[in-house]
């Protein structure tokens, strides 16, 4: 994953005892993979410009939280990642991956005064990690479908479940809701417990194929992810826009990064530029796609661990 990029773009636990493990307890792959989730969620901060969004050179449309409040809860969130894939490795049932993001996100929240800084990438890339953990456990191979394959196959019916189960409460009178719940139950938008319910539909099915279009075309991973992000602006119903800006809201994100895409995306010499001027504009309107952003990190790590991993082989 990319560090700190040239020219414009750069300025400058849960308890074990929760987890009945086959493989040994700090097994070097899952080590790996959590240290590849950390990298990937470290990809999507460092990425410029990226519209109304959080990087390394400004705060885009937020005045809650900077680049260094993102670096804490990253530092927080290192060794769940870890857990989470050992505890994929072990068959672990959804309930104990639950109590796993569940104190992870405690951890994040004290780490950032209270800031929902990975809320969602808690979820989704925690639930990758335990797919992939399994696969690795099994002997299966670390290919994208089959990573998906797992996920579901090992928890679909269990996330389904708990997906529904959240829907009920959100819809309940004077039940206590987040930001993104509350846009969920009033525009149908969706979040990170409908993407992986699902099997993270716009990971696998729209930024994936994204990203590999233009490493494919000879473009740099940077570029490929720029692709994929303003792939996922277009595609994805972002309950934090949606809380933000409302209908008009979403709709002026769509329509900034389909404007993008059918210019070329990374592809268009002036790429940077018109990346910018999406960013300035979401900014003027204080828009934040922090879904997008962790469906980001997410495809960051499923293309890493395919690209990198080989069925029984520790990552080098």
């Amino acid at each position: 994953m990319p560090g700190l990029t040239p020219g414009i773009r750069q300025k400058n636990c849960a308890n074990p005892h929760l987890i009945m493990l086959h493989a040994q307890v700090g097994h070097p792959f899952c080590a790996q993979i959590g240290r590849l989730a950390v990298r990937s969620l470290y990809a999507e901060l460092a990425l410029y410009p990226k519209p109304g969004l959080v990087s390394l050179v400004d705060n885009g449309s937020h005045d809650d939280m900077t680049a260094a409040t993102f670096m804490r809860s990253l530092f927080a969130l290192r060794h769940y990642f870890i857990q989470i894939t050992e505890a994929g490795m072990a068959a672990a049932p959804f309930s104990t991956l639950q109590r796993l993001g569940v104190a992870a996100e405690a951890r994040m929240l004290a780490a950032t005064g209270g800031i929902n800084t990975h809320r969602g990438a808690i979820f989704c890339l925690g639930m990758l990690c335990a797919a992939i953990g399994y696969c690795r456990g099994h002997r299966i191979i670390l290919s994208a479908p089959s990573i998906r394959a797992t996920l579901l196959l090992q928890w679909g019916d269990a996330l389904a479940a708990h997906t529904h189960a959240v829907a009920v409460r959100t819809y309940a009178p004077a039940a206590p809701h987040s930001h993104g719940l509350q846009a969920a139950a009033q525009y149908a938008a969706s979040g990170a417990r409908e993407e992986a319910a699902l099997g993270l539909p716009s990971v696998f099915e729209v930024a994936l194929p994204a990203m590999q279009r233009a490493l494919d075309a000879g473009r740099s991973l940077e570029c490929a992810q720029i692709d994929a992000f303003f792939s996922l602006m277009a595609h994805v119903s972002d309950t934090n826009v949606y809380h933000r800006g409302g209908a008009a809201g979403a709709a002026t994100v769509k329509h900034h990064a389909q404007h993008f895409l059918v210019r070329g995306g990374s592809a268009n010499p002036r790429w940077e530029i018109a990346a910018l001027a999406c960013h300035q504009a979401l900014v003027r309107q204080r828009l934040s796609p922090g879904g997008a952003a962790d469906l980001l990190a997410a495809t960051c790590l499923i293309h890493a661990v395919s690209t990198n991993c080989q069925a029984n082989d520790v990552l080098p």
